[in-house]
């Protein structure tokens, strides 16, 4: 007995070392397919669009780099309220709350049980204990048997427990998964947030384009006025013709026109603002304003930095190690389950005297159970998880494609509009020159009204031409920081430590709504 009581102990530290070994592969970060510097930086580019310091990049408010109050006050409000980023922070939530779902099968799992059973048996039955000799007068004798009816009572309790031991880590592997995939859930997070404060900026300036382009139409309607006032009085003169006076009237009623529908895509941007800041659009109200001129110089780095301040590229990232932990799992079901049981009970009549060592109950107990023959189901399980990590390595390798295609784009977008704006710059400026001649040569009789109304129209024409070269310079200036990451770091990702607390925090990039 001796003997036995102190093996008992090395077996069940045995089985506690066993329990650390976790089949399957371990996770192991593919290669990107990445290059080491942007073609758009080529020093053979000569666009020096980097050259600020890394330390000066936008992070965490980086709509504050345009310096635009109105801008600042309405991103702020993205995060708490918007309705979709509510629905990616919910989905988090669950990831996280998965995880100790999970990790709840690694403990046992103790139970308690109270029973009451009442039995009757018998009634007429025959047997020799309920038997009665009897002598009759005849002198005979004979046996009588009465109707017995013994009714019993019975009461039970007590806890039972059992533990699958996950010697081989099956269920380990599950909330490496599930801990990982919690975390891509936290990028995706971190992602939307990012895209909805991008989407927020862009109406901005399109707004704000609108408003520009509105003041560029009225004051041009006014300059079309007093045209108009000259060349009635030279017609009244006697030195204008009719037609001359018609096709002025007709430029300025035009010009007035296209101002009030410059109101149409004005309105329909602060309507989209409201939505995303989670508001109806009738309680959103942006006053009228101008699009800036400065364009905010954005420090770009090497392309391996995308690794770490995308947020997509991140999910991708944390969902291939998932996907590596399923490969275990699935590994996992080849090995015997082993499960621990014990109980503890006590059973008898009456309830009085129920709890006595004679009334006890007890047992424990070992299982190992092992699928012999699953037609084939394991060995394919294993096969579509490594299948669907090649999947997911794919799709990590093909976001860093994309994450370099969308910074690409709007480096070369900025380098090209910048030259674009320099000459278009040129030509609007000749444009208004030969406005001021052709006036000049009209009033001198030189010149017909046709040639005024032409010039009038090729500066309107460049005058709005700078003005979408500058909204698309400021919607590319977005793009880029969104293409950057927004000033966002994987180290702002949850730890897998903090991720199986049974409280779980938000990301630090979440700024939960107080009045929740």
């Amino acid at each position: 007995m001796k003997h036995q009581s102190r093996s008992r102990p090395a077996f069940l530290l045995s089985l506690f070392a066993l329990s650390g070994c976790m089949v399957g592969p371990d996770y192991k970060k593919p290669a990107a397919i990445i290059s080491p510097r942007f073609k758009e930086l080529h020093p053979a580019k000569g666009w020096d669009y980097a050259a600020p310091s890394l330390a000066a990049a936008p992070k965490g408010k980086w709509w504050e780099i345009y310096n635009d109050p109105e801008l600042n006050a309405l991103e702020e409000r993205v995060a708490i309220n918007n309705q979709n980023i509510a629905q990616y922070e919910a989905q988090y939530r669950n990831a996280r709350a998965t995880i100790n779902a999970i990790r709840a099968q690694l403990y046992p799992t103790l139970s308690g049980s109270l029973s009451f059973n009442r039995n009757s048996q018998g009634r007429g039955s025959r047997n020799a204990s309920s038997g009665v000799l009897v002598n009759y007068a005849d002198g005979s004798s004979g046996t009588t048997y009465t109707a017995s009816n013994t009714t019993e009572s019975t009461y039970g309790m007590g806890p039972t427990a059992s533990w699958d031991l996950d010697l081989w880590g099956k269920i380990r592997r599950q909330i490496q998964s599930q801990v990982t995939e919690a975390q891509a859930s936290a990028a995706d997070l971190a992602n939307a947030t990012l895209s909805y404060q991008a989407q927020l900026a862009t109406a901005y300036f399109n707004l704000r384009y609108q408003d520009s382009l509105k003041d560029l139409l009225h004051r041009t309607a006014e300059l079309y006025e007093h045209s108009l006032k000259i060349t009635q009085n030279q017609y009244d003169a006697g030195v204008a013709e009719p037609t001359a006076l018609l096709q002025a009237k007709t430029q300025l009623e035009q010009t007035r026109a296209q101002e009030v529908q410059a109101g149409i895509a004005r309105a329909q941007y602060e309507h989209a603002i409201a939505v995303l800041i989670g508001q109806p659009p009738a309680n959103v109200t942006i006053p009228t304003g101008s699009l800036t001129r400065n364009i905010p110089a954005i420090p770009v780095s090497v392309p391996a930095t995308l690794l770490q301040r995308r947020p997509d590229i991140a999910a991708a990232e944390r969902r291939m190690e998932s996907y590596n932990a399923q490969i275990g799992a699935a590994v996992a079901a080849f090995y015997p389950d082993v499960k621990l049981t014990a109980s503890y009970s006590y059973s008898g009549d009456p309830v009085g005297a129920l709890v006595q060592v004679a009334n006890r109950i007890w047992s424990l107990g070992a299982a190992a159970t092992e699928t012999i023959f699953s037609g084939g189901s394991r060995t394919a399980a294993v096969y579509e998880a490594n299948a669907n990590y090649d999947a997911y390595t794919a799709a990590y390798r093909q976001t860093v494609l994309t994450a370099l295609q969308g910074t690409e784009d709007q480096l070369s977008n900025l380098r090209i509009l910048a030259d674009q704006a320099a000459q278009q710059a040129i030509a609007l400026d000749a444009a208004n020159k030969a406005v001021t001649v052709s006036m000049n040569q009209y009033m001198a009789g030189t010149e017909i009204y046709t040639t005024v109304i032409t010039a009038q129209a090729t500066a309107l024409s460049n005058a709005e031409t700078s003005l979408a070269i500058q909204q698309a310079r400021m919607v590319d200036s977005v793009a880029l920081v969104q293409a950057l990451g927004g000033g966002w770091d994987a180290s702002l990702l949850p730890s897998k430590g903090s991720m199986q607390t049974d409280n779980p925090l938000l990301p630090s990039f979440i700024q939960p709504d107080k009045n929740k």
